[in-house]
C-alpha cells in the first residue's frame, strides 16, 4: 500500500482516531527526526534563529507539499 492510499484511508478516520494514530507515528519516529536531547529552552532559542533566517531571507521555508514530497522521495 502507498502513502498516499494509507494517507486517504486514515483520513476516513474520525477526528479523535485521526490524532491518536498521528501520536502513534510520531512516537514511533527516531533521530533524525526527533530532536530527544533537545530541551525546551534550546529549541526555543533554535526556533528564533530559524525564524530571523527566513525573516533575513538567508533560507527559504518549504511549503508543507515540498516537505512531503522531499519525505516521500527519501523513503
Amino acid at each position: 500500500m502507498s502513502i498516499d492510499q494509507i494517507a486517504s484511508e486514515a483520513l476516513r478516520l474520525s477526528p479523535d482516531n485521526r490524532a491518536m494514530l498521528a501520536q502513534a507515528l510520531w512516537e514511533s519516529l527516531e533521530a533524525p527526526y526527533l530532536v530527544a536531547d533537545m530541551s525546551d529552552d534550546e529549541a526555543i532559542v533554535l526556533a528564533k534563529r530559524r525564524d530571523k533566517e527566513i525573516e533575513n531571507g538567508e533560507i527559504e521555508p518549504l511549503s508543507h507539499t515540498q516537505l512531503m514530497a522531499k519525505l516521500r522521495n527519501a523513503c
